[in-house]
């Protein structure tokens, strides 16, 4: 009943009726694996640099659909930003404009729900520029996969204090972690970490 409300409300809010198909009945098992690599930790004053996402139907990660952009931002890069994320202001001088990115990624996604490591910031990242693009936030559903292994972890230690970092939690699943990390290598190692979470009970 909420649901239905909130669509609803958002698509009375929606300032541009292309963007309708955000609110499709989602492709049955798809999700969209997305991270963000941005200027700094505050939706409000810092902006997106790159954006890494690919798309996972079932247990499959489509790398041939996988989506890469840089984007260009309103100033120089800051150099304990660029120590961070090791995006230095000349890998993004031909970037594109944020909202053509925007854009771009909304298509992309489509109405699919999107999965994420502390995907709460990654998403209030894009609104900051989805909401003056459209009136409204981004109506896809969120997974937060962090969320999924300490729920599955509890069960086995509910007294114990659970370690959120990613690089713990892929090698208690398993999984090799990247070399390197950046927006694209990290949503691939999220739908890695995605895919073993919906096919195991314990860890």
């Amino acid at each position: 009943m909420f649901k239905h409300f909130w669509t609803n409300y958002y698509k009375n809010k929606l300032k541009n009726k292309d963007y309708l198909f955000l609110f499709d009945e989602a492709p049955l098992d798809e999700v969209i694996v997305f991270d963000t690599e941005t200027t700094g930790l505050s939706p409000k004053k810092d902006e997106i640099l790159s954006i890494g996402a690919v798309k996972v139907k079932g247990n499959k990660i489509l790398t041939s659909e996988k989506f890469e952009i840089f984007i260009k931002p309103s100033g120089a890069i800051k150099e304990e930003s660029i120590k961070i994320h090791q995006i230095r202001n000349i890998d993004i001088q031909n970037g594109c404009e944020a909202f053509v990115a925007i854009e771009q990624f909304l298509h992309f996604i489509g109405s699919r729900p999107l999965v994420g490591y502390y995907v709460d910031f990654d998403v209030r990242m894009i609104n900051k520029y989805v909401k003056p693009l459209l009136g409204i936030k981004l109506p896809n559903q969120q997974i937060e996969v962090s969320g999924i292994y300490h729920d599955k972890k509890i069960k086995f230690i509910p007294d114990g204090a659970i370690d959120l970092r990613f690089d713990v939690m892929m090698k208690d699943l398993g999984l090799v972690t990247f070399g390197k990390h950046d927006a694209i290598n990290d949503a691939i190692m999220t739908a890695m970490m995605y895919i073993k979470l919906q096919n195991i009970t314990k860890i």
